[in-house]
């Protein structure tokens, strides 16, 4: 079924978010500069499993409206929060793509009782162990000039396939859904984050859901949250797939996302 629109509001802020099934809740949270189209097939599969699938909108996309400037990802959480809050759950799974998945570990350590727990998708750890960049500068680059409209769709499909999509895969789609100014809110406001605030996430159960052939998160990284955060994380490998994911796997994402979240149900019941 097609989403309901809905808005909350706070302070200075209003987030537009989309609702559609019943269940179990799942909030999901794009990556860096794009919107909750992103996640259009995805919803509708884990609507399917039996999910109710709540999509905020970030900062400037829609009508989610908030100050751009100055603000760091406790302000983001803050916006997640209120949504989940909105939607009277006590508490939610957030999965986030991306750089969403550290406003999602920053939601679950400044409001642990409303986060049941947090998937990371294709989320890069934050830190690394030896010292080296989280992600590496050549890969950055293409990450920053994949959603820069300036350049020619050649270059962009060029970046596009060096930094999220993996060989063979059709990255046509990401040539569009970017929105530059909240790409630049969100980069400000993660360099203006320290990581250490949220690499924990609080003390919620963790998904760390890899792409096997993620250039932005190397495979070398893989065990790296686990052996930090003990055995609340899990670590969930798709194959075929790079830092997009989701266009790329959505049916193994789902597959993944939805083993997870019951297992929790199950340790709930314990």
């Amino acid at each position: 079924m097609s989403p309901t629109i809905k808005k909350t509001s706070y302070d200075q802020v209003s987030v537009e978010y989309l609702v559609q099934g019943s269940g179990t809740p799942i909030l999901f949270l794009p990556s860096l500069g794009r919107g909750q189209a992103d996640f259009d097939e995805l919803a509708l599969l884990m609507e399917q499993k039996g999910f109710k699938v709540i999509r905020p909108h970030p900062r400037g996309i829609g009508a989610s409206q908030g100050p751009m400037t100055g603000i760091t990802l406790e302000n983001l959480a803050a916006d997640v929060a209120a949504v989940i809050k909105a939607e009277n759950h006590s508490s939610c799974i957030i999965a986030g793509h991306a750089l969403g998945n550290f406003i999602a570990r920053m939601t679950a350590t400044l409001f642990p009782d409303l986060v049941r727990g947090v998937a990371l998708l294709a989320g890069s750890p934050g830190k690394t162990p030896s010292g080296d960049p989280s992600i590496p500068p050549d890969i950055l680059v293409s990450v920053s000039q994949s959603g820069n409209l300036a350049l020619s769709e050649a270059e962009r499909v060029s970046h596009l396939n060096k930094a999220f999509f993996a060989p063979g895969n059709d990255c046509h789609s990401w040539l569009q859904g970017w929105y530059p100014e909240t790409k630049r809110m969100q980069w400000d406001a993660w360099h203006a984050t320290p990581i250490d605030s949220f690499f924990k996430a609080g003390k919620a159960p963790v998904l760390d859901l890899q792409a096997a052939l993620d250039t932005v998160v190397p495979r070398k990284y893989t065990n790296y949250l686990r052996n930090e955060l003990g055995e609340r994380v899990t670590v969930t490998v798709i194959s075929n797939a790079g830092h997009a994911l989701i266009p790329e796997q959505p049916e193994a994402v789902c597959e993944a996302l939805t083993n997870w979240a019951r297992s929790l149900q199950t340790d709930t019941k314990r």
